[in-house]
């Protein structure tokens, strides 16, 4: 029988999950025979350096830099890239490699803190630097080499050190210099590898991604090998290995992640995939029936709808702390999954949407951490049900996850979607959530999104909403006194939502949307637009 959209009302009868064997993510990754591990010291731009790696495409995974040279060895990666670090590495305690790490003799990157490390570490001598840099400065090629080939002699690099390596090792050579920094860049005589002070993976180096793509093709002389099509063939075998004839239960939220997940896992195993969608009452204008539309609909799978509104509203009356909010959102939505999961009989594994920065986080960003959590579990599920779980993207970035899911088939409309809030709307009501102020955010929600796409800005977004504020203003409607609620809009621009700026939206767009708010959603007389940026702010209002 063909996969069918169905409800809750038609799943079989009672059937308790049987115990599974202790929890198991998928086996090791298919890597390509060509790929570059990262060593973490804790730099904010380590994962940058990830994409900007996998944007040139060459696989890449990060490691804590506490990796020992024997784990080095077995994961067998063709290049080693160090990255930055807030720490300073003179000084006692500072971050360091396993010796046995340069003894492999890898082809190697070092970049800021990689940099003083590896000198500080091979006999060379840091120092506290007369003048620190932070931003753009002016970057002079002494010595060209292959990691600079096709750049222009001087360019403009971002810096953000305020010590510097003073004399290099024995066998080392300067190549490079800035008006401050002597050595702000050096290289081996004799092996491959190469050290920058600056940071080549922010936009704010000219030339940045083609220094990179230099020491990836002609240092490493690498080969470009991924692709999401090759990730998918790679992801979807190992999925039918792991799972084998048993089935598999996938969490829906209505978000790109979930979804792309259950279109990956649909591929490899077909009707042994079941996906719950927990309707809980808090999501955007037509998002629950887009999703049965695309996943059902469109990809026939099958997928289990449960309608669990009014459960949700009635454990979230009066509840206006948004801490307790989301408290109670995720422990509803464990309470009506498992109900739901028994009634459809014996299950083996669960299927959620980890991704690579979750990994990565889980590790505390590098510092001293030597374990990476590899189950990132959703509100405790896995633990609960004892259920094996299946985590298909756990090393993909999020706009990786977007062309996995354009490669599978899944609508623009789902794959591009902006990011959305775990409790959903009930933390963009400031305040008591209730279903009259869920319809007035809904349609002033969607109003904004409207316009937005009208003018073309909504891929040119990171993430747009509503908020409804706990506040009323006095208007005027149709020659009378109005005293009506607020509504805040929000725009940001972002590459990966760690920070932020407010968007500069066309004036006239924030007029159209602004002005149909307040003529068609009944109880607003007033729009303002959220100028704050990420930090201080945060992109949600709770």
């Amino acid at each position: 029988m063909s996969p069918a959209r169905r409800d809750s009302r038609a799943a079989r009868p009672p059937h308790p999950v049987r115990p599974a064997p202790p929890r198991a993510a998928l086996a090791e990754p298919a890597r390509p025979r060509d790929w570059v591990l990262i060593l973490d010291f804790g730099s904010q731009t380590t994962q940058l350096i990830a994409r900007r790696v996998r944007e040139a495409g060459v696989y890449s995974e990060i490691r804590p830099h506490t990796l020992a040279a024997s784990e080095l060895r077995r994961l067998a990666p063709r290049a080693l890239i160090l990255s930055g670090s807030p720490s300073s590495a003179y000084r006692p305690g500072a971050f360091r490699v396993d010796p046995g790490i340069f003894a492999a003799g890898l082809p190697l990157l070092g970049i800021c803190y990689g940099m003083q490390a590896t000198m500080q570490q091979l006999g060379g001598r840091l120092a506290r630097a007369a003048r620190a840099e932070y931003g753009t400065v002016t970057y002079c090629v002494d010595r060209p080499s292959e990691l600079t080939r096709g750049l222009a002699r001087r360019f403009r690099a971002w810096m953000s050190h305020g010590d510097e390596v003073a004399e290099l090792p024995p066998g080392f050579l300067a190549t490079g210099h800035t008006a401050n920094c002597a050595v702000a860049s050096a290289r081996h005589g004799e092996r491959p590898w190469h050290f920058v002070q600056f940071h080549p993976e922010v936009v704010h180096t000219v030339g940045g991604a083609a220094l990179l793509a230099n020491f990836l093709f002609r240092v490493a002389r690498l080969k470009p090998s991924w692709s999401m099509g090759d990730f998918l063939e790679r992801e979807a075998a190992a999925v039918r290995r792991a799972v084998g004839k048993r089935r598999v239960l996938c969490g829906l939220s209505g978000g790109v992640d979930s979804s792309v997940v259950a279109a990956l896992i649909h591929r490899a195993i077909g009707r042994r995939l079941t996906c719950l969608f927990v309707d809980h009452g808090l999501l955007r204008e037509g998002e629950s029936d887009q999703v049965m539309a695309s996943l059902a609909g469109r990809l026939g799978v099958e997928v289990v709808r449960v309608d669990a509104r009014r459960r949700f509203l009635r454990a979230l009356a009066g509840v206006s702390d948004p801490e307790r909010k989301r408290k109670i959102i995720g422990r509803e939505f464990i309470r009506v999954f498992e109900a739901e999961a028994r009634r459809l009989g014996k299950v083996d594994f669960l299927a959620q949407g980890t991704l690579y920065p979750d990994v990565i986080e889980s590790a505390s960003g590098g510092h001293g951490a030597q374990v990476i959590k590899s189950h990132h579990n959703v509100g405790g599920l896995p633990a609960r049900m004892r259920l094996r779980l299946v985590e298909p993207l756990r090393l993909l970035f999020k706009d990786e996850v977007r062309a996995l899911g354009r490669k599978l088939g899944l609508p623009r409309s789902l794959v591009g979607r902006h990011p959305f809030p775990g409790p959903g709307l009930a933390v963009r009501i400031l305040g008591a959530v209730t279903e009259e102020d869920l319809a007035v955010l809904r349609r002033a929600d969607a109003i904004f999104l409207e316009e937005l796409r009208r003018a073309r800005q909504y891929d040119r977004v990171w993430q747009a909403f509503a908020v409804l504020l706990p506040v009323r203003t006095v208007g005027v409607k149709g020659d009378e006194r109005s005293y009506e609620r607020v509504v805040a809009l929000r725009a940001v621009t972002s590459q990966d939502g760690m920070t932020a700026d407010w968007a500069r939206l066309p004036a006239g767009l924030l007029v159209r949307a602004a002005s149909r708010i307040a003529n068609e959603v009944g109880g607003v007389n007033r729009v303002v637009y959220d100028v704050s940026s990420k930090p201080p702010a945060t992109i949600e209002w709770e």
